[in-house]
């Protein structure tokens, strides 16, 4: 039951984006279309989960033994790069046609601060492995969804006849902002979860 608490937490309650506010900057940039937000939303859950999982172990099993904890943010950023750079190379060669759909999204993925946050946050909520990467992977869900919903506004917007003020960007961020908000009526449902299955 732990594990759908942190699963449902990441997705609705806790959503990396519209309520932790990282990765705004693929938010706001990669948001203009359906298909390029699930191409987004597919490589940087691919990512997230594989560098929680090895930034998870690199803490536990080399940080933290040897006193290098305050080396923990370098040592991530490192990881996660090499990551994606390996995962890179290996589209290439495997899949050409995967490279060529994600091919563009990799090396965003490398500043996008929802990765490195995501891989932060296990250790300092005290996950164990399977719960790291539960979370991990319905934080990637969560920032998947935000990305597409949001999408699919601005395509909506595109549409519209907005008033010639609010045209561009203003629009943009007062929608990203209201979206945050709908967000925000799941904010007792974590609560609510865990008093009905006695996990208090």
């Amino acid at each position: 039951m732990e594990y759908l608490l942190i699963f449902i937490s990441a997705i609705f309650v806790n959503n990396i984006v519209l309520a932790q506010f990282l990765g705004i900057c693929p938010f706001l940039g990669v948001s203009k279309k359906i298909d390029t937000s699930l191409g987004m939303s597919a490589a940087v859950a691919f990512v997230m989960v594989l560098a929680t999982l090895v930034t998870w172990l690199v803490q536990t099993y080399v940080l933290n033994p040897f006193g290098l904890q305050y080396l923990q943010t370098i040592a991530f950023i490192l990881v996660i790069a090499s990551l994606v750079q390996m995962v890179e190379i290996i589209l290439k060669k495997v899949s050409p046609a995967l490279y060529q759909a994600l091919g563009i999204f990799l090396p965003l993925i490398t500043t996008n601060c929802a990765v490195l946050g995501v891989a932060i946050l296990v250790i300092q909520k005290d996950f164990n492995l399977a719960q790291s990467i539960v979370y991990a992977l319905s934080t990637a869900i969560g920032f998947g969804l935000a990305l597409t919903v949001f999408a699919g506004i601005r395509e909506q917007l595109e549409l519209s006849n907005v008033p010639k003020g609010m045209r561009g960007m203003a629009i943009v961020l007062v929608s990203a902002g209201l979206l945050s908000l709908a967000f925000m009526g799941f904010s007792g449902v974590d609560g609510g979860l865990r008093a009905l299955f006695g996990l208090d």
